[in-house]
């Protein structure tokens, strides 16, 4: 059994010869794009030997102008998806699937509708103020705001497309799903339809996702409507404090992704036999059937390549 068929299997519920793993990291400033870049991703994944290889995104939506008003969004249809940002991101994806040699399945990072829409101030506001500044345009001229997000969505739906039709599996969708910078009914009417168009391009594809919520703060009963749209769901267990049990409670029909925490964890700190028993413990009382051993989120930049192989190997049913 190759890894994309474990993936695969794992995702249909069969069983698999042993629980596929994901772990991914943000690699050092510099490693953006280009060479660095597709030298960077090759590095992790032949150290590292996991079963699902993700191409990360650092070619943000360009934040090329300033948002101080709700009607300053109006800017944000100054991007076209055939910007540099976007151009860098398929060269990237291109170059990888040409010099892989591996079998694992292939993701490639698509930043959610929020986050995309954060990274055109983030640099100006910070990431708390980013979202506290969203937060308040969208109460003061709903519109606006609106619009940019629908814009961003065309955007992101494209890029989704664009991985499909590169060769990639699917794509790794990076939502926020902090539930104090929007009500639940602003979640609802607003992001979710905008999410899910992304998803739904990608599903007509063929292709498949796996579905990350970042941050603390998370209700997951905001994404329930979304498992017949997602393969795979991942969260911060550590960070929100909801089990892989209790997620499994709410995405019963979809695989579940996680168990280790992502920074100063066992897999960042422990010795290998901590690091092994862990692993033992969480298949053991979650189970292998629709499961990947993962992270709540990427693991630390610095981290030891050595220790994820530790934990890819001592992976067994």
């Amino acid at each position: 059994m190759n890894k994309k068929n474990r993936v695969i299997r794992a995702i249909e519920g069969k069983h698999v010869d042993k629980v596929p793993m994901c772990f991914s990291l943000h690699f050092p400033p510099g490693n953006e794009y280009g060479k660095s870049a597709v030298d960077a991703h090759l590095k992790f994944f032949k150290e590292t030997d996991t079963d699902i290889i993700k191409i990360m995104n650092e070619n943000l939506v360009p934040a090329d102008f300033k948002v101080r008003t709700p009607d300053d969004w109006k800017q944000i249809s100054k991007i076209s998806i055939k910007d540099p940002f976007v151009i860098r991101q398929m060269d990237l994806v291109d170059r990888i699937l040409d010099q892989y040699q591996g079998s694992a399945f292939s993701v490639g990072t698509i930043h959610g509708i929020v986050a995309s829409v954060l990274h055109v101030i983030e640099k100006y506001y910070g990431y708390n103020n980013g979202r506290e500044l969203i937060s308040e345009h969208l109460s003061q001229n709903q519109s606006s705001i609106i619009d940019a997000f629908k814009y961003v969505t065309e955007l992101m739906t494209k890029l989704a497309e664009k991985y499909i039709d590169k060769g990639l599996d699917g794509i790794y969708y990076a939502a926020l799903g902090e539930s104090h910078y929007f009500t639940a009914d602003e979640y609802k009417s607003i992001i979710e339809p905008l999410d899910k168009t992304i998803l739904t391009a990608v599903k007509e594809k063929d292709g498949y996702n796996i579905f990350h919520i970042c941050k603390d703060n998370i209700d997951l009963g905001w994404f329930k409507t979304y498992e017949e749209l997602i393969d795979v769901v991942n969260w911060g267990v550590y960070e929100s404090g909801i089990s892989l049990a209790e997620g499994k409670k709410k995405f019963p029909n979809t695989t579940i992704m996680g168990g280790l925490k992502s920074r100063g964890g066992i897999l960042e700190n422990g010795t290998s036999e901590e690091i092994k028993k862990k692993i033992e413990s969480i298949i053991s009382e979650f189970g292998e059937r629709q499961f990947i051993l993962g992270a709540d989120c990427t693991l630390s930049t610095d981290i030891e390549y050595s220790r994820i192989k530790k934990a890819v190997d001592y992976v067994s049913i």
